[in-house]
C-alpha cells in the first residue's frame, strides 16, 4: 500500500468509528438533554422571578458537589448554560412552563416529541443526535433559528466534533453556503478549503454558446458530445463562465485502471483550490448512477494523476436538470468531494430575460 491507500483506509475506518460513536451517543443525548432542559427550566423560573437570590446558583453548585462527590457537568457556568438552553428553545419547542415545584423527569424533553414545534423545519432526530456542548456552541455563536437548525443538521449528518463545529461557526458557513448540492463539508477535512470549494462553483451556468438546434433528445450520447465539442471550441468563454483560476487540461482525459479504460469529459486544474476538477457532462436530468461513475474517476485521479502537493480532486456533474433535495440525499454518503450543477442556454431563457441581455457586439465594446 502507498500513502494514498493508507489515507483512504484511515478515512474509511474513521468515518465508521464516528458513525458508531454518534449512534451510541444519540441515545444518551436525549436523556441528558431532557435532564438539562428540566434543570434549566427550574433554574430559569426561580432565578428570574422566583425565590432564588443573588449568588444562589453558585451556592447550589457548591452544595451539589458536596452531596455528589465527583459530579461533573454541574459547575456554575454549566448550570447557567442549562438555563440558557431552556430559555432559547422553550418557545420553539412550544412547551408551557411547569407550574409549582420541579418534578424532574428524565422524559421531560422527550415527551415534547408529541408536541409539534413552532417551525416545520425542526427535526427532532437532528436535535437529539448532538450533545449539549454542541448545542451551547451553536447558541453562543448564532442568533437566528434558521442558522441554529442549519448547524444542528450539519452536525447530525456529518458527525462533526466540537472543534470542527467551532471552525465552521467561525467561518460563518451558514451565510456562505452555496446553492450547489454538494458534500464538500463532509469530504474535505479543512473547513477553509471546504468553504473555498463551495464558493468556487455555482448551482447553474449559462452556456450561451451551445446551439440547442443541434441537440436531439433521442440521441443522449450524441447530445453530450455536441455539448462537449461546443465547450472545447469555446473553452476560454467556458472558463470565464465557470470562474477564475481554472486551467484547462483536456477533454476525454484517458485513465486506465487494471486494463479498463475510462474517459473524463473535461479535466481542469483550479489554482485557488490546488485541486484537479473533473467535469462530467449530462444532456438530461440528474441520475444517481452519475455519482458512482464520477466517484471512480476521482479515485483514479487521486491515485495516478494528483501530485503530492495537491489537494484531493473534486468532481462536478453538469446536467440539464435536477431535483436538488434528491441530489443532496444521493450525494451525502460518497467519500469523494462532488457537486451537481445545471446549465441552460440563451435560447431557453424566457423572452423577457433574453431582451435584457446585451448582444455580442455590445459586449465586445464593453470589454
Amino acid at each position: 500500500m502507498n500513502y494514498n491507500d493508507y489515507t483512504k483506509a484511515v478515512q474509511t475506518i474513521k468515518t465508521a468509528i464516528l458513525r458508531n460513536q454518534y449512534r451510541a451517543a444519540a441515545s444518551v443525548n436525549k436523556y441528558q438533554l431532557s435532564l438539562y432542559y428540566g434543570i434549566g427550566q427550574y433554574v430559569s423560573e426561580n432565578s428570574r422571578k422566583g425565590f432564588f437570590g443573588k449568588g444562589a446558583i453558585e451556592q447550589i453548585a457548591t452544595m451539589l458537589h458536596k452531596e455528589l462527590p465527583g459530579l461533573r457537568g454541574f459547575s456554575v457556568s454549566n448550570i447557567k448554560n442549562m438555563r440558557q438552553f431552556y430559555e432559547e428553545w422553550t418557545l420553539v419547542l412550544n412547551r408551557q412552563p411547569l407550574a409549582g415545584n420541579l418534578e424532574l423527569n428524565e422524559n421531560l424533553l422527550i415527551t415534547s416529541l408529541t408536541i409539534k414545534p413552532l417551525t416545520d423545519d425542526f427535526n427532532w432526530n437532528d436535535f437529539l443526535a448532538i450533545g449539549f456542548s454542541h448545542h451551547m456552541e451553536i447558541i453562543a455563536k448564532t442568533k437566528s433559528l434558521n442558522a441554529r437548525l442549519f448547524y444542528i443538521h450539519e452536525c447530525a449528518i456529518h458527525y462533526w466534533n466540537k472543534y470542527t463545529l467551532r471552525n465552521y461557526l467561525k467561518a460563518d458557513l451558514y451565510h456562505h453556503q452555496g446553492c450547489l448540492p454538494n458534500n464538500f463539508t463532509q469530504t474535505i477535512s479543512n473547513p477553509q478549503q471546504a468553504l473555498k470549494a463551495i464558493h468556487t462553483f455555482k448551482d447553474e451556468y449559462l452556456l450561451d454558446f451551445i446551439n440547442v438546434e443541434e441537440l436531439d433528445e433521442q440521441e443522449k450520447d450524441l447530445n453530450e458530445r455536441i455539448i462537449e465539442n461546443s465547450i472545447i471550441n469555446n473553452v476560454k468563454q467556458f472558463i470565464m463562465t465557470f470562474g477564475q483560476d481554472f486551467c484547462f487540461i483536456g477533454n476525454q482525459y484517458r485513465l486506465e485502471i487494471a486494463g479498463e479504460e475510462m474517459f473524463i469529459d473535461l479535466l481542469f486544474f483550479n489554482r485557488e483550490l490546488n485541486s484537479l476538477v473533473a467535469v462530467e457532462l449530462k444532456s438530461g436530468k440528474f441520475r444517481p448512477s452519475y455519482l458512482g461513475q464520477l466517484n471512480t474517476y476521482l479515485s483514479a485521479l487521486d491515485k495516478y494523476v494528483r501530485k503530492p502537493n495537491e489537494n484531493f480532486s473534486i468532481g462536478i456533474i453538469l446536467c440539464k436538470g435536477m431535483n436538488q433535495t434528491f441530489v443532496e440525499f444521493a450525494i451525502r454518503d460518497y467519500n469523494k468531494p462532488m457537486g451537481v450543477a445545471t446549465y441552460h442556454t440563451t435560447e431557453e431563457m424566457p423572452e423577457r430575460l433574453r431582451k435584457t441581455l446585451p448582444n455580442v457586439e455590445d459586449l465586445k465594446k464593453l470589454l
